[in-house]
């Protein structure tokens, strides 16, 4: 590195200045370039689509933090010998899941809630508000203030945050991901090895996408999957403690760890900065959504959630598909002006993709006394400072004198049951023992859908995890005594109904499941999709984990071996998606991200298993490399899935080097994609397709 210091320095306190950065650098040594070869030249990957959908982006690239370096690590891999301009070592499939499938990951996040401006910012948070009323400050003072305050919590310098960062209170429905301006690529500190930090590394302004392209509508999918993200970073980097002195990571051991003035609050300085700031933008998103976002089928309009006091039987108060934003015209930090509710459907996406964030974040944020597997270092970010901690009322095992709070863990907890209570009510058709896909406010539908009730089950294995107080996030498949709560219990009955429904009546002659049932009609005959076999799977492999009945495990293997003997292309060595098709989104590749993880870790031979040839893990991770290989980097730099990449992958800046692709690989640098300015490193739909001779 040269004389220039890596991190920015900034004396002004607004708050458009804030900036975050991971804590990791370029190495030194030279690129190895990424040997392509035979494994890609007989396919093409197309881009379809350049839009941006938030939900699925968001989604899929949850599964893939989950498929990275926790997958890695539990199958043996030492971390610390993964160096990102190391191509594929120690091995392709270390590398992939180690530092491309993590890195894709947490940089797409960035760009949602720190980058792009897709949504409200946190300037006008519904705590930002109130902590600027309290101190008769402006709204920018106040949360410049809070950043410095969040920044001291975790050890993190001043003068070392940076600029022009764009904190999302909220995130839109979608938007297009090609960059507005000129990025800003050049020199801002430079190595000695010719590598160079560019300017928009520490300075954001150049790295807005255009707000007349953006979809300015409020879904429960695209602000509970971008939860989802931020929850489970949260919780990796607020998950432990570190040195002031050397800045190495340490256990806690209690919650009063950090009262020692040499230990601090998070993983490291930069990490824990991070997870501050994403445990920030979701407090003041829950608060908002609480208070604003839920809709009374019974007043036909916006109301405020009651969480464990809320009743069903009483009305249906739930969080609508789709609100319109009608922004005040601020281009630089947006305000609501005016709510819409455009549709008021209750649709099951929308539900289990709130409730599977808001579950994480509980493990979180719990203080029940009663919970005894706590993790000291959560403890210690909501012990009063930086966090308020939650009155004494909302951490009993009595629900009727709770009171209502804005604290981080009662806001939160109001969030999730109603949510929970509201999948039970609205979705769960007793009769048939299956979750329906939507609720118009009035009465429920009539299909169920195999993929959402699927994905419905593994969110309610979270929730019952957190709420019995058992270990979310990383450590979701740890074993541990829980508390029992009724709405564990209640979690645990409705995962086993419909597991049982897709065992008896979803799955076919061919040992594939249909995509979906419709009530009074039975199965649906129409050729059966790749997303219908990876949601079954993933619920099945969920309903084993939650109750550890193996007819459930059992079932997922023999779904698993039909999806890869029906949907397994042998030639191009990909999965087709549909009969005749292959035809890739988001939440395709999402869901197969996941299902692929959950093989090597739940559903593989042993030696108990009547051995299956494709729950070999060798078999199994020639797949997953084959998926992220050929449909997310693609065969060519302008195919394939991710659209760009960051530094963090390996793509490093080389004074003189103006290819835009410096590692070599098939995902170019955000500069250098599609465009006139370029595109966001994040997922685009694709359709794969022999390559033409």
């Amino acid at each position: 590195m040269g004389k220039k210091p890596w991190k920015v320095m900034t004396t002004t306190a607004v708050i458009s200045s804030l900036l975050l950065a991971s804590a990791c650098s370029p190495t030194n040594e030279a690129s190895e370039k990424k040997q392509k070869g035979e494994t890609s030249a007989n396919i093409s990957v197309p881009v379809t689509d350049y839009s941006f959908d938030t939900a699925g982006n968001m989604f899929a690239y949850s599964e893939f933090e989950l498929s990275g370096e926790p997958l890695a690590e539990g199958l043996g891999l030492d971390l610390d010998v993964l160096d990102a301009r190391k191509m594929d070592k120690p091995t392709k499939f270390d590398y992939i899941a180690g530092i491309e499938s993590y890195e894709y990951s947490e940089e797409a996040m960035y760009e949602v809630t720190e980058k792009s401006g897709l949504g409200l910012h946190l300037i006008y948070g519904p705590m930002t508000e109130q902590q600027a009323q309290k101190a008769q400050k402006s709204n920018d003072e106040v949360l410049a203030e809070r950043f410095y305050q969040l920044a001291d919590s975790v050890g993190y310098a001043h003068e070392e945050i940076f600029r022009n960062m764009f904190p999302t209170m909220i995130e839109y429905a979608g938007g297009d991901p090609h960059y507005a301006q000129k990025v800003d690529t050049d020199v801002y500190a430079e190595n000695n090895d010719k590598t160079y930090v560019p300017v928009y590394q520490v300075d954001f302004q150049s790295l807005r996408w255009d707000r007349s392209k953006m979809e300015k509508r409020l879904t429960p999918s695209a602000y509970g999957g971008t939860f989802l993200k931020q929850a489970l970073w949260a919780g990796d980097f607020l998950g432990g403690l570190h040195t002031v002195d050397k800045d190495e990571e340490i256990e806690a051991k209690t919650k009063n760890d950090d009262q020692d003035p040499n230990i601090a609050l998070g993983v490291s300085s930069a990490d824990g900065m991070q997870g501050m700031i994403l445990t920030e933008e979701i407090w003041n998103k829950l608060n908002f959504v609480r208070d604003h976002l839920f809709y009374s089928a019974k007043q036909q309009w916006l109301a405020k959630a009651a969480g464990s006091q809320y009743n069903p039987q009483s009305g249906w108060v739930y969080l609508p598909h789709e609100i319109e934003v009608i922004e005040d015209g601020n281009e630089l930090a947006p305000k609501v002006k005016q709510l819409i509710v455009k549709d008021k459907r209750s649709l099951l996406q929308d539900q289990w993709l709130m409730l599977w964030p808001a579950s994480e974040f509980y493990g979180v944020t719990d203080q029940r006394p009663d919970n005894k597997n706590q993790n000291p270092a959560f403890l210690a970010v909501f012990d009063g400072s930086p966090y308020p901690s939650a009155p004494k009322e909302n951490l009993d095992q009595n629900p009727t004198n709770d009171v209502v709070s804005n604290d981080p863990y009662s806001v939160n907890r109001d969030v999730v049951l109603q949510v929970f209570k509201n999948i039970d009510a609205m979705h769960f058709n007793q009769e048939v023992g299956a979750f329906v896909e939507e609720n118009n406010g009035s009465a429920q539908g009539k299909r169920v859908d195999t993929f959402q009730a699927g994905y419905t089950m593994e969110a309610l294995r979270i929730f019952e995890r957190a709420i019995d107080g058992l270990p979310v996030g990383y450590a979701s498949g740890e074993d541990a005594q829980g508390l029992g709560t009724p709405e564990g219990k209640r979690a645990l009955e409705l995962i086993k109904k419909q597991a049982d429904f897709i065992m008896n009546e979803l799955i076919r002659e061919d040992g594939l499941v249909a995509n979906g049932w419709i009530i009074g009609q039975g199965p649906e005959t129409d050729e059966p999709t790749l997303l219908a076999q990876l949601g079954a799977i993933r619920g099945l492999t969920a309903a084993f984990l939650a109750t550890k009945d193996e007819q459930y495990r059992e079932a997922a293997r023999k779904i698993y071996e039909a999806m890869d003997k029906h949907f397994w292309d042998q030639k191009l060595r990909v999965y087709k998606t549909g009969k005749n098709e292959m035809k890739y989104t988001p939440f395709v590749a999402g869901a197969l991200s996941g299902v692929l993880r959950i093989a090597l870790n739940n559903l593989n031979n042993t030696d108990s298993d009547q051995p299956v040839k494709v729950l070999e893990r060798e078999t199994i991770i020639s797949r997953y490399v084959d998926f992220y290989d050929r449909i997310i980097d693609g065969p060519s730099i302008k195919e394939g899935m991710q659209a760009s990449e960051f530094w963090d992958t390996g793509d490093v800046y080389i004074k003189g080097d103006k290819s835009g692709n410096t590692d070599g690989d098939n995902v170019p640098q955000v500069q250098a994609g599609h465009g006139k300015y370029g595109i966001a490193p994040i997922l685009l739909n694709v359709e794969v397709k022999p390559k033409k001779e």
